[in-house]
């Protein structure tokens, strides 16, 4: 029997900057079975997270420590769909755990980066690149981003009004946008396709509302 992979040190770290009892564990998200994630353990608590439990976890920004359901529908769309990706030059916007990244890197993508502000999504996506036998590149600011983008990727990136400019900035940015979002029903935005609606959970589950189970994925742009 295959040892269980050991925990990164500066991930345990960093989960329990959120939750002090906290811990991770390798795990494959429902949504993309595939894909082994270092994510949080729920098994650490007496049952499923409370609902304080469940604020504070989104409150501080431990995110990539939590696959969204978006980003589960994401990348198992990329693994479906490899040659829409392989070849290309994708980055992922607001990689969180990286899991997008990830999948791109999978199916052969030219050079697969993940982009975060937070530079414990950044680690967390670099061991679960390494988790998964693919290597990724990190990127920590969209401003000094790779040129020559063939592929941005989002999911889950516009639950605030204010970041609804992303849209025409991942249009500037590369030629082609592929994203995944279960806050808004309506992009009304008439440049990206609809392609599909999934329903998926947050993993672990945060038992969230079930209407940000719907996730639509849209894609933009030349293909």
């Amino acid at each position: 029997m295959t040892a269980a992979p050991a925990i990164p040190e500066n991930l345990t770290r960093a989960i329990r900057r959120t939750l002090p009892r906290g811990r991770l564990a390798v795990s494959s998200p429902a949504g993309c079975p595939s894909l082994p994630l270092y994510l949080f353990d729920p098994q650490v608590l007496e049952g499923p997270l409370s609902h304080d439990e469940a604020q504070a976890v989104v409150a501080e920004p431990a995110y990539w420590s939590f696959c969204w359901a978006s980003g589960q529908v994401l990348a198992q769309w990329i693994l479906d769909h490899p040659e829409l990706v392989r070849g290309r030059r994708v980055l992922d916007f607001g990689s969180g755990s990286g899991i997008v990244a990830v999948a791109a890197a999978r199916v052969g993508a030219a050079e697969a980066i993940a982009c975060d502000l937070d530079p414990d999504a950044l680690a967390a996506a670099d061991a679960n690149a390494a988790l998964n036998g693919v290597r990724i590149t990190l990127c920590d600011d969209w401003q000094r981003r790779p040129v020559e983008l063939d592929l941005v990727t989002a999911a889950d990136v516009l639950y605030d009004r204010e970041n609804r400019p992303f849209l025409q900035m991942f249009r500037n940015a590369a030629r082609g946008v592929l994203l995944a979002d279960s806050r808004v029903k309506d992009l009304m935005e008439p440049a990206y396709e609809v392609l599909d609606m999934v329903a998926a959970t947050t993993w672990p589950d945060l038992n969230e509302f079930e209407e940000f189970n719907r996730v639509r994925l849209y894609r933009s742009g030349e293909w």
